[in-house]
């Protein structure tokens, strides 16, 4: 809404607080992230965040769920655990994402089975560490992707899936090149998982854009 003159706001000024707090609402909803949970969240403060907590809690238990799906792939069985996250991340927005994954690794450290072989601080001293680090990252950029409207845009969202995978395979192979040499980062932390997470890449980047149409643009 334009004021183009003082005579806009009213001549005793009662218009202009709620001009103002008109002006605020559209500027928040113009740097919202355009996310199809934000979307479809209540406005009101108190609940959203409650809403947000719940949401952290539900990603992470769902992430855990999907480590433990196993799919028999080539060259090595898979996991759904790569896709559940770049699912959640692209409908979640960046910061809730992470705060998911943070959660996610939170509850593992404190000794829940939510890893895809147990739980436990001792965990973080084995192979996977790399590659739960790299969830975090790769949350984090599919994330930044959602909160930039790129949710109905498959082949933008794809491209930040695969940043992501990247990423993850990559602080994989470091650590994998830390505990057992560099010999082994490319065939143990890359080679036996590229094309399997490509896939659930590729394959996350066309099943959030078939959700917002049903029912982002609500």
């Amino acid at each position: 809404m334009l004021i183009s003159s003082y005579a806009d706001i009213g001549k005793d000024g009662r218009d202009f607080p709620l001009i103002l707090e008109n002006r605020n609402i559209d500027m928040a909803l113009t740097n919202a992230p355009q996310t199809l949970i934000h979307r479809v969240l209540p406005r009101e403060t108190a609940t959203r965040y409650a809403m947000y907590a719940f949401l952290v809690g539900l990603g992470s238990v769902l992430i855990a769920i999907a480590g433990q799906v196993k799919v028999p792939m080539w060259p090595v069985p898979t996991t759904l655990q790569t896709l559940a996250i770049f699912t959640i991340a692209a409908a979640f927005g960046r910061k809730l994402a992470v705060a998911t994954l943070l959660a996610y690794l939170a509850e593992g450290a404190a000794g829940l089975p939510v890893f895809t072989n147990g739980g436990g601080l001792a965990y973080f001293a084995g192979p996977t560490t790399g590659y739960l680090a790299g969830f975090v990252v790769a949350a984090g950029i599919t994330g930044w992707a959602a909160d930039n409207g790129l949710t109905n845009k498959p082949l933008k969202l794809f491209a930040a899936n695969l940043a992501g995978t990247l990423a993850t395979l990559a602080l994989g192979a470091a650590w994998i090149a830390v505990m057992f040499g560099t010999d082994k980062a490319i065939a143990w932390g890359i080679g036996p998982f590229i094309v399997t997470d490509i896939i659930k890449a590729a394959l996350a980047a066309a099943l959030v854009p078939a959700l917002w149409s049903l029912f982002g643009r609500k």
